[in-house]
């Protein structure tokens, strides 16, 4: 088994690229695995140019390892083996996005925007440690089997030691931020395809500050779908140019359900409430506008048994007020008057035997 700098014991390669091989390695003196960086001069650079880039690497890796966020990888020691750096950092277990969106396609929008969010915020803090991202590929983002989003592969020198050109321009690592989301979300027309087009500086409002596109990124994570109040349409309004390649969850979570052109709000306005009976289905496509589905006509029904309800109770009350009026018997009940004698002698109040009544 190889040992760089008499520490760490090469096991077996996680990664390689043109700029050079990430080993899973035995930190002999914690007794941790890590990955260890291996350097590598990229084809076509003159051999007495290594030196300077080697030189550089090593103080973007020692700034790097200033930073302390959770989605910047975190970097423990910066050895050098014949000449070239080897810089060791913490081992995240997990897939790279490249290897989840090969084996599971897309993600939906709203895990799409959560993982731009979480990029986004490590590379603004490894700006202000000065080592700018020289653009973010689905290579560098580590999906930790903890839910962690990791960025790595930062440039090989600190922002002073390199220009726009090299990547360093803030508004250079947002694109290459809005085409990392591009390639990476499933649904791209929705609010999430608005945070895209700022990104890439091609919104209505034109380039966005990466303060503001980490907010709207968490808000549609979260399932937002209007800008709050305050702000403007550029995000709010789910309107983006189609890029030919955008389409729908097919599960009602579009950016966190809104849809494509849906008017400001109308994904927040509460449902109408619905009978068991109603008909739920959608107007046929082509249908002439304005035609709406209409309810049961209820209201006939409920009137009609009002005043049923009232006659039966007038009937009621007549017959009741008939029945206690002159002549009703003193003890016939329910009030019906008698027709039958009260006894064999029973006379009127005149002592004149009284007449039964035909």
């Amino acid at each position: 088994m190889t040992v760089i700098a008499g520490r760490y014991r090469l096991l077996d390669v996680l990664a390689e690229g043109a700029t050079g091989t990430v080993w899973r390695a035995l930190d002999g003196a914690s007794g941790h695995e890590v990955a260890l960086k291996e350097s590598r001069v990229p084809p076509g650079l003159p051999a007495d140019e290594a030196p300077a880039l080697h030189a550089r690497q090593e103080r973007g890796a020692r700034a790097l390892a200033r930073v302390s966020h959770p989605s910047v990888v975190r970097v423990l020691d910066v050895v050098a083996e014949d000449g070239r750096p080897w810089v060791a950092t913490e081992l995240v277990r997990g897939l790279t996005l490249a290897e989840t969106l090969e084996a599971g396609g897309p993600l939906p929008a709203r895990e799409a925007a959560r993982v731009g969010a979480d990029v986004l915020a490590g590379l603004r803090a490894a700006r202000e440690a000065g080592v700018p991202h020289r653009g973010v590929e689905p290579e560098d983002v580590l999906l930790g089997n903890d839910g962690r989003v990791v960025v790595t592969g930062f440039g090989d020198a600190p922002e002073e030691a390199a220009g726009p050109k090299d990547g360093a321009d803030p508004a250079a690592e947002l694109r290459s931020l809005g085409r990392l989301l591009e390639a990476a979300a499933d649904d791209r027309s929705g609010p999430l395809g608005a945070v895209i087009d700022a990104l890439l500086g091609e919104g209505p409002e034109g380039p966005v500050t990466a303060d503001r596109a980490e907010r709207e990124l968490r808000r549609v994570a979260g399932g937002g779908t209007r800008t709050p109040p305050g702000g403007t349409g550029a995000f709010g309004d789910g309107a983006r140019k189609d890029r030919g390649g955008a389409r729908a969850d097919g599960d009602g979570s579009r950016a966190g359900g809104g849809a494509p052109g849906a008017a400001p709000g109308a994904a927040d306005a509460p449902a109408p409430h619905r009978s068991a009976g109603e008909d739920d289905a959608a107007p046929a496509p082509g249908a002439p506008p304005g035609r709406k589905h209409k309810a049961p006509r209820r209201v006939p029904v409920l009137v009609a048994g009002v005043v049923g309800a009232l006659l039966i109770a007038g009937a009621l009350v007549y017959h009741a007020v008939r029945d206690d009026g002159p002549g009703a018997g003193p003890g016939a009940p329910g009030g019906v008057t008698s027709t039958v004698p009260a006894g064999s002698g029973a006379t009127g109040a005149d002592g004149v035997p009284a007449t039964p009544r035909s």
